[in-house]
């Protein structure tokens, strides 16, 4: 696809250069496949810190995003086998096309996002998650290692507004360096 012709004010997903140097280093790093729980309980701490009933901890691909760290609030859990992913409001999985959500574009901007009212962003509003999963707030900052790749996202999403605002934007781009740093460690 040619997207010198579209106007990217339209896509849900931009334009991503990175994507083949990402895929390379998410391979040499062993990320972006499997669920960790490592990255588990982290995506615990950071919705308790961003008092938000999801995060992810997300690696992001060619086509996909793949969540190796992951917080859903506990009665989602155990709702989670009779809800069909497609149905509205469904439990988010590991797995979610890169056009839907958010963290294609902080990985493409390169820096911390924050969406108190997805739909007060006439760009995010249209965005399939809405819908699919109830997403109401969003907030997330890349995953930016050593070698200047951004691998993906830490994120939280909410289903109602938020406060979260500049307080929020520290926060995120804190715990982002958190989770740099843990892959740095399992580096060594």
């Amino acid at each position: 696809m040619n997207y010198d012709m579209i106007d990217s004010r339209l896509l849900t997903a931009p334009n991503d250069p990175e994507v083949g140097r990402r895929l390379v280093r998410l391979q040499e790093l062993g990320l972006g496949g499997t669920p960790d729980p490592e990255f588990d309980a982290f995506a615990t701490e950071l919705a308790e810190a961003a008092d938000a009933p999801y995060a992810m901890v997300n690696f992001i691909g060619e086509n996909e995003q793949y969540f190796a760290g992951l917080h859903v609030p506990s009665s989602v859990q155990a709702d989670a086998l009779k809800a069909a992913q497609s149905s509205s409001n469904a439990t988010p999985s590991r797995t979610m096309a890169r056009d839907h959500g958010y963290c294609p574009h902080v990985v493409v901007r390169r820096k911390a996002l924050v969406l108190d009212d997805v739909c007060s962003y006439p760009r995010f509003a249209v965005n399939p998650v809405i819908n699919s999963i109830g997403v109401r707030a969003y907030m997330g900052a890349p995953l930016i290692d050593r070698t200047g790749t951004a691998l993906g996202t830490i994120c939280v999403v909410a289903t109602e507004e938020s406060r979260w605002g500049r307080p929020g934007l520290e926060l995120i781009k804190s715990m982002a360096a958190k989770v740099v740093d843990l892959i740095h460690q399992r580096e060594r």
